[in-house]
């Protein structure tokens, strides 16, 4: 695991991706709250990976504004009004679905504000993920998004779809499929200021 990770840093940055690495959950919420004004206006993507850091109580307990779409009691209205506000807040947090030891980080979305924000916008955005997302190259990464993120978090949503059941992806046609759009990150966005948080324990899906 430790060639692992010093592989894909190393193919990251080769591909214009600043990336940190933190050993365990602790130094990396601290090194992200770092990054973060407590005065910043933060959107969070779907993340379990962020809510398992509690950087969302922890940046609250500061005083800074978040746009989470997920927050209890909001209308249809307000999740649609909160997406388009992480589009163009200060700093957005995510993480992604899988990264590839040949540099390339790759993301799936149902609705698309996560892969939007991450490409453009925000002026900040910062990338955590654990090392259980690391694949061997582009086809694994592509790979692991589709077998093993997209039916847990169908399975987590609670949706009535096929890989929920089966573990594995059946190319459904579903009206609630999640899987719609795909990024594939294969350089650093030119004026998207991004920086990738690792952390050397699993985290998310």
């Amino acid at each position: 695991m430790e060639e692992r990770i010093k592989k894909t840093i190393e193919s990251l940055r080769a591909h214009a991706f600043p990336v940190e690495y933190c050993p365990g959950r602790k130094e990396a919420v601290k090194l992200v709250l770092q990054y973060i004004p407590a005065d910043a206006q933060v959107g969070v993507g779907g993340s379990i990976t962020i809510r398992e850091l509690g950087l969302i109580d922890a940046l609250t307990k500061r005083g800074t504004t978040i746009y989470d779409h997920s927050a209890e009691g909001l209308s249809p209205q307000e999740v649609l009004a909160t997406r388009i506000k992480q589009m163009t807040c200060d700093c957005f947090l995510c993480s992604v679905n899988a990264i590839a030891q040949t540099g390339e980080l790759v993301s799936i979305d149902g609705v698309g504000n996560r892969i939007n924000a991450m490409n453009f916008g925000p002026k900040k955005v910062i990338i955590v993920a654990g090392i259980n997302k690391i694949a061997e190259d582009l086809p694994q990464a592509l790979e692991r998004v589709r077998n093993v993120a997209a039916p847990q978090n169908a399975r987590r949503l609670g949706l009535a779809l096929p890989c929920a059941k089966t573990g594995r992806c059946e190319d459904c046609n579903s009206p609630q499929r999640i899987c719609r759009s795909i990024l594939i990150m294969e350089r650093r966005p030119l004026l998207t200021d991004i920086t990738i948080v690792l952390v050397g324990e699993e985290l998310g899906y």
